[in-house]
């Protein structure tokens, strides 16, 4: 059984972008809001940062809950753990997610700049530094059998695209044009010497686009 590499409900504009330019602490999403990409998803019953009961039934929802489905491990980049760059100052932070990560698996954080790994609730953070292919051995063997999430951002999913080491991609597609940013594509159509494509519309307004490796 292969073990895929998937990137599952990652959200960018109509225009490709996924993230704003000058993230902060206050802001881990730059001057891009996140509610304008993410609202869809948030609305969800099954939404994994959900703290209160309720939310929306149907396509949004299939796709929130099938994120940690057959998942063993997760690969992020360092921008997606924290607004920190070069030589960490310290280690008391210990990413956006508080005490109960959603990830409930290993965690493998590609970083120039190494540290100790951390374990929150029932995950487990480790900071590497090495090729997409390396990390992503490593990766598989810690899902022991289950697939790889690639949690983004752009910049990282980029990196394993042209790696030629992704399977499947989920990208949810909002309705929102930003003009500026992390661009993930100019236009979906360039991943489709590799991938197959399957464009679903939401009723939220988003579409979702599938592809799935030739």
């Amino acid at each position: 059984m292969d073990q895929l590499l998937r990137v599952m409900n990652f959200n960018v504009s109509s225009d490709g972008i996924g993230a704003g330019e000058g993230q902060t602490l206050e802001r881990p999403f730059g001057h891009v809001r996140p509610d304008q990409l993410f609202a869809w998803a948030g609305a969800t019953a099954s939404w994994p940062m959900r703290t209160d009961p309720g939310g929306s039934r149907g396509l949004d929802d299939y796709f929130t809950r099938d994120f940690a489905r057959n998942i063993g491990a997760e690969i992020m980049g360092r921008n997606k753990f924290g607004p920190q760059r070069g030589p960490w100052q310290d280690h008391d932070w210990t990413g956006w997610w508080g005490e109960e990560p959603p990830f409930r698996t290993p965690v493998f954080v590609l970083t120039h700049h190494t540290r100790p790994s951390f374990t929150l609730s029932d995950t487990t953070f480790h900071f590497v530094d090495g090729s997409p292919a390396e990390v992503l051995e490593r990766a598989r063997e810690a899902a022991q059998g289950q697939d790889v999430r690639l949690g983004g951002g752009v910049t990282t999913i980029r990196q394993f695209l042209d790696a030629d080491l992704v399977d499947t991609l989920h990208v949810a597609v909002s309705p929102v044009k930003l003009g500026s940013g992390l661009r993930l594509w100019q236009s979906p159509d360039e991943l489709l010497d590799r991938f197959h494509l399957e464009v679903v519309p939401s009723p939220s307004g988003v579409t979702h686009h599938l592809f799935w490796r030739r």
